[in-house]
């Protein structure tokens, strides 16, 4: 798989109103790999992502796009009128595409038997598997997916985020990934960002929900997820008992 950086961001700031809202942000999107963008509210984020896009500039700093590059992205929300008559393929169709590649599309999210059905009556994990499908629609080199499991049940977003993986291997795509849930996106993703005004931290995974400044604003519990039952999971989904060791050969279900 092809790893080169695919958009470069140097020393940028960002501020509204005279009010800081990123400061020297320096880091490098790479091709053939997925990188999550964490924070707490008003970190910066959405500010971030809007720069990546290039939807605003950067007061200073510089941002170096690849030279043949080519976005998909997924929107944090999307609003669709209830009473508008339209089914889940003609809204692809909408992003000026033809029929063949949005079925082509559909089929990737594994969901090109909803392709005649209103696009209002899928339930969370389907619409955002469809605008997965939209995103990829002109097969991009790199996919911003902003909260892309947003509305989906734990069993949906572990399917989602294997998905995510799967594309970016298939399409060898770079990814950004903004999150609240590190602790569940843990396994689908090779680079975090802490974001908070600044980069706070970053590296692997691991490294990252070790480091003092991840625990200072996320403290340590995210790292292990607790459900109304006799046991925890590891950051990595591996179920512990009561005294967090390893519980061989067992499994969890949830509700």
């Amino acid at each position: 798989m092809n790893k080169r950086p695919l958009i470069t961001l140097n020393k940028v700031n960002k501020a509204f109103a005279e009010r800081p809202i990123l400061q020297n942000i320096s880091m490098q999107l790479m091709q053939g790999e997925i990188t999550t963008l964490i924070g707490p509210n008003g970190a910066g984020k959405s500010t971030l992502v809007r720069l990546i896009l290039g939807l605003i500039r950067p007061d200073s700093g510089s941002i170096t796009p690849a030279a043949d590059l080519k976005v998909g992205y997924l929107p944090q929300k999307i609003s669709i009128d209830p009473s508008l008559p339209i089914s889940t393929g003609r809204f692809l169709q909408l992003a000026n595409t033809s029929h063949k590649a949005g079925h082509e599309a559909l089929e990737m999210m594994g969901i090109s038997h909803l392709a005649a059905s209103p696009i209002q009556m899928l339930s969370g994990g389907e619409l955002q598997r469809a605008l997965l499908a939209r995103a990829i629609l002109r097969k991009p080199n790199f996919l911003v997916l902003d909260e892309p499991v947003q509305g989906v049940d734990v069993t949906g977003q572990n399917a989602l985020y294997e998905m995510i993986g799967e594309l970016s291997k298939s399409l060898n795509c770079g990814i950004l990934m903004v999150s609240h849930d590190l602790h569940l996106v843990m396994s689908a993703t090779d680079q975090v960002i802490c974001l908070n005004q600044h980069i706070c931290c970053q590296g692997h995974p691991e490294q990252v929900t070790q480091d003092q400044a991840y625990i200072d604003i996320f403290g340590q519990t995210t790292a292990i997820y607790a459900h109304q039952h006799d046991h925890q999971h590891s950051i990595h989904g591996e179920v512990l008992d009561k005294q967090g060791k390893h519980q061989h050969g067992e499994g969890c279900s949830h509700d």
